[in-house]
């Protein structure tokens, strides 16, 4: 094949997303350039809608429409009185897809490094907030099993100290370095009906 640059390009850069890679890449690319008309210029189209459209919710973290309320914010009464922190989107997508929880997010966007001293603020005040606007009887830690992991739930712990709230950790189910978004349904609900109180 021809090493076209402008295709060179697009393969290195679709090849980052998860699950796919050089070979993945060419074959989308080629779909791509085969049926504009059915799959190019709707998904381009999409995308820029959603770029434009959709935000990070600045109070919970998760994602939302620009011209409407984070539904994850809002207080509802078919939700229970209790808050899962996790560490991205996509943690939270996971949960909600096993319907083993039944209440509010907290979406940090990412961790903390063990190796590192840069202590990020994951809206820790806003979490704080929220636990007492929603009257909050719950926090359900839902860090991954990583020694990025834990650190950043002991560092969550230690924030919410003075909150005055039950705090609980996911429990048996999820193996030592394992991702919540790379876990089955089971194994969330064993890990959810299985969490510990922690003591602070």
């Amino acid at each position: 094949m021809e090493n076209i640059p402008e295709i060179e390009e697009l393969i290195k850069l679709i090849s980052k997303l998860p699950g796919l890679g050089p070979k993945s890449a060419r074959r989308i690319i080629l779909k791509l350039i085969n049926n504009k008309e059915d799959l190019h210029k709707p998904m381009v189209n999409s995308m820029a809608n959603v770029f434009k459209n959709i935000i990070r919710c600045n109070k919970c973290g998760s994602i939302k429409s620009i011209n409407s309320a984070c539904q994850n914010c809002e207080k509802k009464n078919n939700k229970s009185n209790k808050i899962c922190i996790v560490e991205t989107i996509s943690d939270q997508w996971s949960i909600e897809n096993s319907n083993v929880f039944d209440g509010y997010f907290h979406i940090l966007g990412g961790n903390i490094s063990s190796t590192s001293n840069n202590k990020k603020e994951f809206m820790i005040e806003s979490l704080i907030e929220r636990i007492k606007l929603l009257d909050i009887e719950e926090v359900i830690i839902a860090t991954s099993v990583t020694i990025d992991g834990q650190t950043t739930a002991y560092y969550i712990q230690d924030s919410l100290k003075s909150s005055n709230v039950k705090i609980s950790k996911l429990a048996q189910g999820i193996p030592i370095g394992g991702e919540l978004e790379n876990l089955d349904d089971g194994t969330l609900v064993s890990a959810f009906k299985n969490r510990k109180n922690i003591n602070i």
